[in-house]
Formats: C-alpha cells, structure tokens, sequence
C-alpha cells in the first residue's frame, strides 16, 4: 500500500473513531461520520461547535483517528496520528457543508453551533493480514 492507497481506503469508510486526550490527561475516543473531505494530509469533519471534542482540542490539539474494514475474510486498520485544528471561518465551513446537514444545523451553514474539525496527519499505520506498514506524512 502506498500513500495514496491509504488514503483511499480512508475515503472509502463510513466511521472514523477519534481519539483525544481531556484535561486530566486521560485518552477518550468519539465516533464520527466519515470525512468530509481529504486535501493532501488533510481530513476535515464536522461537529458541534458545542461539543466536548470542542474544548478537548482547545487545550490539547494532538489527535488520533482510526479507521477500519472488518470483511469476512479480512480485517483492515489504519492510524493516523497528527494535530486537530478547529475550524470556525466562514470559507471552511462553506466547503464541506452539505445540504442535509441543516437537520443537525438549524440555522444552516452560518450556524454559531457549526464548526470543522481539520486533522493534519503526521504520521500512519496500516494493518492488514498480521503486517503493519508505517507511514510518514
């Protein structure tokens, strides 16, 4: 697998767990829909400007995501580890709303309750068939 194959499969996932660390130091993990979007080593989310993922990466921007493909017969991983930036600016928030999201933002795309989650990755593993490949990004 290469760096774009890994990215592909990323594209291809319908969940991607998050990883944080909260203010006592300790690790939690949240599901969220696929990416948005994935521009180089970029992979853009959205969420709640009110959530505590929100304030987690205010004070601690390090980030984990893991995304995976349980087949019958195969189980493929990939984790990718980098930085969360968040995201509030009006052009970020235009380039990956999509029309349904107005059920979660009732305001629409300008929403105060609306934001981006931007992971810029650094680093990944990929697991497949008992082999692990490291990629630097």
């Amino acid at each position: 697998m290469d760096k774009n194959q890994l990215f592909k499969f990323i594209s291809e996932q319908k969940t991607a767990f998050v990883a944080l660390v909260d203010e006592q130091g300790y690790p939690v993990i949240r599901a969220m829909l696929a990416p948005r979007k994935i521009d180089g080593n970029a992979v853009y989310f959205s969420t709640n400007t009110s959530s505590n993922k929100i304030k987690h990466f205010t004070g601690n921007n390090k980030a984990c995501v893991y995304f995976y493909n349980r087949g019958r017969f195969k189980y493929q991983g990939v984790s990718i580890t980098g930085e969360m930036e968040i995201c509030t600016d009006q052009p970020t928030k235009d380039m990956i709303w999509k029309f349904g999201d107005k059920l979660f933002y009732k305001q629409g795309v300008t929403d105060p309750d609306y934001c981006v989650l931007k992971f810029t990755a650094k680093k990944a593993e990929y697991y497949c068939d008992f082999k692990i490949q490291t990629f630097e990004l």
